[in-house]
């Protein structure tokens, strides 16, 4: 895929561990845009009918090569982003898990679902595929999230258009060579370096039969209006401010090894991750010591380093909007647990912090802190908890820490949430639909649901 353009490549991709520049690609010219559109239109005139049997022979090589190269996935988006290696990999591998499942459970998901219907002899729902997706897909796991978008759909019949992220166009472009490699038929999986306008433009096509965007809860907003203006389904996976809510009943080391450890997740660069702990009076001395030992005792480093444990941000602009919301709350009185900080030195490097005594006059109460900064916050009770997890204008996870389980199950359902663990953190799992409410955003992704998002659910009377 190659084009011409004016001006700055939008794409373009700096090492975030030194600043130097990988590489830039220009987003396509306008005929080339079209070009991109129609050949995905018409492939989907033709993959809408491929048996399922083909679809799953094709999904499994898919896996295949995700995993076989792995390595080099891995290592490219660590390059582009600045996970630790290890983490890049584990990425690759957690994509190829996408296409294994929907070819292990892709016939029965899109098997006839008969219904009782009085009167009616035979009533029938089937599953049939619409046309061309377009996913706009975020840099905190490149390759995961593209692989999530596309593989419910492409199980479907549907054709998908992935437009990556600014900063990793090169680890998605990598995927164009696995799915031809795969068999694949050309147009059905294609990457889209496209511009802002190409964007919206893509949105308004009639070709264009759904969208599903994973980013800010900004960007949401304007593709969601965008495609509400056509009368299009969307599937928008927006910021998450996620409570981690520690009772009295905790095991507390547990708590706080899981609480620190998982907010740490891609550098504490992700929507579902424990950006808030609320933690009780009774428990919280205890708690915020353990939390403090774990979070703060992290390797910083070389991503390519296997030691590290804690890279680069994704890019020197995402550090310096953290270190701003740091020193906002800290200037207005937040009580510093453990100091941190842009480091010195070139790179995008954050030493990792904990901050409580954070009140709603702070830009941390309101905003989505994207990085390796912890929150702490100490209330009275069970209730008082519940009410500050949904102090927020996010509702994707939470977690509940409690060993008396009924109470933890009444805060647990308090949540408003898409989902919540107890005694445990809860990832997106392929196998459980994943999203929010709120300003998280709308519908599912992953398990059946995910693949009823753009989908006509048609309804039969058969004799």
């Amino acid at each position: 895929m190659t084009s011409t353009t004016v001006g700055i490549a939008p794409y373009r991709t700096l090492n975030p561990a030194t600043g130097d520049l990988v590489r830039s690609w220009p987003a396509l010219d306008d005929e080339s845009a079209e070009t991109l559109l129609s050949r995905s239109h018409q492939a989907y005139l033709a993959w809408r009918d491929v048996p399922v049997e083909e679809r799953v022979r094709l999904f499994r090589r898919v896996a295949e090569l995700i995993t076989a190269h792995a390595d080099d996935l891995g290592r490219q988006t660590t390059l582009e982003m600045g996970k630790p290696l290890s983490q890049a990999v584990a990425e690759a591998h957690g994509a190829a898990e996408m296409y294994t499942y929907y070819a292990e459970h892709g016939p029965g998901l899109l098997a006839d679902e008969e219904v009782p219907v009085p009167g009616i002899s035979r009533a029938v729902v089937r599953r049939e595929p619409v046309g061309v997706v377009l996913g706009i897909e975020p840099w905190n796991a490149p390759l995961y999230q593209a692989m999530r978008a596309t593989a419910p759909n492409l199980m479907l019949g549907n054709t998908v258009i992935v437009k990556p992220a600014a900063i990793c166009a090169g680890s998605t472009l990598l995927f164009d060579d696995i799915f031809r490699e795969a068999g694949f038929p050309e147009g059905v999986y294609q990457t889209g370096l496209l511009s802002r306008d190409q964007v919206s433009s893509f949105v308004g096509d009639s070709r264009i039969r759904g969208v599903t965007l994973t980013g800010s809860d900004q960007a949401g907003s304007i593709v969601g209006e965008q495609a509400g203006r056509h009368i299009k389904p969307v599937v928008l996976e927006l910021g998450g401010s996620d409570a981690f809510v520690v009772l009295d009943s905790a095991d507390v080391a547990k708590a706080a090894e899981t609480a620190a450890t998982c907010r740490l997740i891609i550098g504490g660069q992700a929507c579902a991750l424990p950006k808030r702990v609320i933690v009780t009076e009774k428990v919280a001395d205890e708690f915020i010591a353990k939390f403090v030992a774990v979070f703060t005792d992290q390797r910083i480093g070389d991503p390519f380093d296997p030691d590290t444990t804690l890279g680069p941000m994704s890019s020197e602009a995402a550090a310096e909007l953290l270190q701003e919301q740091y020193q906002d709350a800290v200037d207005k009185g937040a009580t510093v647990l453990a100091p941190g900080g842009l480091m010195d030195g070139p790179g995008a490097y954050f030493r990792p912090a904990v901050l409580t005594d954070v009140t709603p006059d702070m830009r941390l109460y309101h905003e989505e802190a994207f990085g390796p900064l912890g929150l702490v916050f100490r209330v009275l009770d069970a209730d008082a908890a519940i009410a500050l997890g949904n102090d927020t204008k996010y509702g994707l996870g939470g977690s509940v820490f409690a060993e008396d389980l009924q109470e933890a199950q009444r805060v647990a359902t308090a949540l408003d949430t898409g989902a919540v663990g107890v005694n445990q953190f809860l990832p997106a799992r392929v196998e459980l639909p994943f999203g929010g409410t709120k300003f998280s955003g709308v519908g599912r992704e992953l398990g059946r649901t995910g693949m009823d998002q753009f989908a006509n659910l048609k309804s039969y009377a058969l004799p």
